[in-house]
């Protein structure tokens, strides 16, 4: 599977470079079926690793990379649902992405999130689990989740955590405010701010850069660099189904179902 075209998400090989596209409208947000396409593109993954030693996850939505989970989605499925029904659906999901999430961390390949737009939520907990985020300089950073009364569930706090100070952990979780690719960079959280439009090209560039390295090698350095916080994670799926058993998560999500707001994931 070293190409392939699903409903949500689509990978080819270019330049000897595996390249995953997002492209489900309307701003990639992350439900059922991109987790189902990222299932299968974890299963594609052994080959890819065969054929190349760099990736680039980038969106092809105008409106940005991603605006984080599928918030219409938990609602309308939790609708019919009896509580427990619904913290069940929830763990289930969680135990899921967080597979997929903490497998895409630990690939040996060298990982390239190539970023633009909206980078929100459950986006940026995707893009969290790239080596290296590449970011167009408009470009917004967000945590919005303590909103609806939760935290980020897909793994999001322990790996920025690692990333980057607890100063700014802090920031962007309680404050819920975005930030820019400039001041994204300056905080470690950004490796690279690219011009306007320019981001795949940039990731591209790095990605060639790259590949001139001996592959067995650069893996042997993310393993020593980039540990996989697992306890932390196993830890955040507990507390967010703690957070979302409550019944004021539901009404949040009600509310943000029901505004008319264009976007109404923007902090």
């Amino acid at each position: 599977m070293s190409e392939h075209t699903g409903k949500t998400i689509s990978w080819r090989i270019v330049n000897g470079v595996a390249e995953v596209e997002l492209h489900l409208a309307p701003c990639n947000e992350i439900g059922t079926a991109m987790l189902a396409d990222l299932e299968h593109l974890l299963q594609a993954l052994p080959e890819l690793e065969q054929q190349t030693g760099a990736l680039i996850l980038y969106s092809s939505r105008k409106e940005g990379f991603s605006a984080g989970a599928d918030l219409r989605e938990l609602h309308a499925r939790s609708l019919d649902a009896s509580p427990q029904e619904r913290l069940d659906g929830v763990r289930d999901f969680l135990h899921r992405i967080h597979h997929v999430m903490n497998s895409l961390d630990a690939s040996p390949l060298t990982t390239i999130a190539a970023v633009h737009g909206v980078c929100f939520g459950g986006g940026l907990e995707l893009a969290l689990t790239c080596d290296l985020i590449v970011a167009d300089k408009m470009t917004r950073f967000a945590f919005p989740e303590l909103r609806l009364g939760l935290i980020p569930g897909f793994g999001g706090i322990p790996r920025l955590r690692r990333d980057v100070g607890n100063s700014v952990v802090r920031d962007l979780l309680l404050t819920g405010r975005s930030i820019n690719a400039a001041k994204a960079q300056t905080a470690g959280l950004v490796s690279q701010v690219a011009g306007e439009g320019e981001a795949l090209r940039v990731a591209r560039s790095t990605a060639a850069q790259v590949l001139k390295f001996d592959p067995a090698t650069s893996a042997a350095a993310k393993r020593f660099a980039k540990p996989v916080p697992l306890e932390e994670l196993r830890r955040e799926i507990e507390l967010f189904c703690d957070l979302f058993a409550r019944p004021a998560v539901m009404e949040s999500l009600r509310k943000f179902v029901e505004s008319t707001d264009p976007y109404p994931y923007l902090p």
